[in-house]
């Protein structure tokens, strides 16, 4: 006999099959879009803590695709108790996905098992997105049974509108609104409901007594364990945050490019350190960034220099040194990430070091892309500062590209000098070389130097112009009084021992071929 209970095989009729059908689609729908948004949460935080953006996409949507076919296989068995099934799934991926950003960054900051914890929970949310299709196509048969063409038309439909929905959400909704763990949070809440819903309304007696209570607790369990996640997740971020430098943090934030934290130290008998990171990796130190920012500057000043444009340097140093000349009419500084301007303008250990550069009437600011920037731009400038990122991310690696560095040459003027930052021909040298060789093929010939900077260690430089010969490593007559560079120091940087000599025949990376990501991605991990 029947007992109209899913457990005993018999089917149920809904009394109103097309608003039935428009619910299941409808949760296909909210379904495919919270799986698109762990997806991408995955790959955002492994480009936000590692760096290596395409790696990162390769090893979560080759794994969790992989891992979908296995689960769409596993959902066999459970087809029987479909209804069930489904919600159990959907309670399981609500609360693995909801905490998936949280637990990986745990891993990340105290464990230092990021990649290992990513590969595991691909694979796991893949089963368990893989498994919802299958049940949730028994599920619209089971309303009422159609063509199986239809039926596949119908629900794929609303699983990619569904992935259009939380690919553009992702991006454009939650990062603005709750930030990347919170919103992995708030989906994971949505995932549970979505899933419990549809089974308690449409499907309601397919499932015993027992069964619904079962499942009715088990979401309050995990919506609980959701909600106190979040208001528990901006100290858990902080910790965690922290765990990660070894000075106190007194400034963090992430902004829509990168995750930014100001560290201050007051060490015994010494000067206070105060520490700028952009995602982890160190822009300067209080202590002896002006080692730095004297090499970047002060070389490329040595000719002409009424136009100066400044790329990248959004805390301000650079423009610090280059205000020092009073011949200096305007400069031009283009940086990406209007957070990091501010927090040059605001800051008040940071706005003291850069002297307040922002004020001088002298600066003109974009903030964009500078890239797309020297893409538009027609003026001519007589010194050009490059101080980018190091290349170790597909945002980072087009700006030493030979089609950037192209943009660079049509952006100076006569007899103009440019400055390029290129990492350390010590740890990297590889990336050094090749930065030396895709200047070269741009038509920038440079003359690359070294200095000695505590905090990174040795690092280079390549100054260049546009005439085919390489510029002679010297200051300008009226340099203005330096702290740790003069004429013998900047040319005694042009010399590099044997075991860093100049490797001839490097690659030139461009944009389709970002050599130059590939050689600091390796040899900034190897060190």
């Amino acid at each position: 006999m029947s007992t109209g209970t899913e457990e005993r095989g018999a089917r149920t009729e809904p009394r109103r099959p097309s608003a039935a059908r428009a619910a299941v689609l409808f949760v296909v729908f909210v379904c495919a879009a919270c799986g698109l948004v762990y997806e991408l949460a995955l790959v955002a935080l492994g480009s936000y803590l590692i760096g290596d953006t395409i790696g990162q996409a390769s090893i979560v949507l080759s794994l969790m695709v992989f891992a979908m076919g296995m689960g769409a296989l596993a959902a066999k068995p459970l087809q029987r108790k479909a209804a069930a099934a489904f919600v159990g799934i959907e309670i399981a991926l609500a609360l693995l996905g909801g905490l998936s950003v949280l637990l990986l960054y745990a891993a990340f900051a105290w464990l230092s098992l990021y990649t290992p914890a990513l590969v595991v929970m691909a694979l796991v949310l893949g089963l368990l997105i893989g498994a919802e299709i299958p049940l949730l196509m028994v599920l619209l048969q089971r309303i009422r049974t159609q063509d199986a063409g239809s039926a596949v038309a119908d629900l794929f439909a609303a699983d990619y509108v569904g992935g259009l929905v939380g690919g553009l959400a992702f991006p454009f909704l939650l990062l603005p609104l709750f930030g990347q763990l919170q919103g992995a949070l708030v989906v994971g809440l949505l995932n549970a409901v979505a899933g419990l819903g549809l089974v308690f309304t449409v499907f309601r007696r397919e499932l015993a007594k027992r069964a619904r209570l079962v499942l009715l607790l088990a979401t309050v369990v995990v919506g609980a364990v959701l909600g106190y996640a979040y208001t528990w997740s901006d100290d858990f971020e902080v910790t965690a945050r922290q765990a990660l430098y070894d000075d106190p943090i007194v400034r963090a934030e992430r902004s829509q490019y990168q995750d930014i934290a100001l560290t201050r130290s007051v060490p015994l008998g010494g000067s206070p350190d105060t520490r700028l990171y952009l995602n982890g990796d160190l822009q300067f130190s209080s202590v002896d960034e002006y080692r730095y920012h004297e090499a970047l500057v002060h070389p490329a000043m040595s000719g002409e220099r009424r136009d100066v444009l400044v790329l990248g340097g959004g805390d301000g140093l650079a423009l610090r040194e280059v205000l020092r000349y009073p011949d200096v009419e305007h400069v031009t500084l283009v940086e990406l990430d209007p957070s990091v301007i501010n927090l040059a303008r605001t800051d008040p250990t940071v706005s003291a070091l850069n002297r307040h550069a922002y004020d001088d009437p002298r600066v003109r600011v974009h903030t964009d892309d500078a890239f797309s920037w020297l893409r538009e731009n027609r003026q001519r400038y007589d010194a050009v500062l490059v101080d980018m990122p190091d290349p170790d991310s597909t945002a980072t690696a087009k700006l030493y590209s030979a089609e950037f560095y192209s943009l660079v040459r049509h952006a100076m003027a006569p007899g103009a000098l440019v400055n390029v930052q290129a990492g350390s021909p010590y740890f990297a040298p590889k990336a050094f070389w090749c930065i030396a060789s895709t200047m070269r093929e741009a038509g920038l010939t440079g003359t690359p130097f070294q200095v000695s900077v505590p905090s990174f260690g040795e690092w280079g430089f390549h100054l260049a112009r546009a005439d085919r010969s390489a510029p002679p490593l010297r200051l300008a007559p009226d340099t203005p009084r330096l702290r740790s560079l003069d004429g013998p120091t900047l040319r005694a940087g042009g010399t590099f021992p044997p075991d860093r000599a100049p490797l001839p025949n490097m690659p030139v990376s461009t944009l389709l071929h970002p050599v130059i990501m590939e050689y600091a991605s390796q040899e900034w991990t190897n060190y």
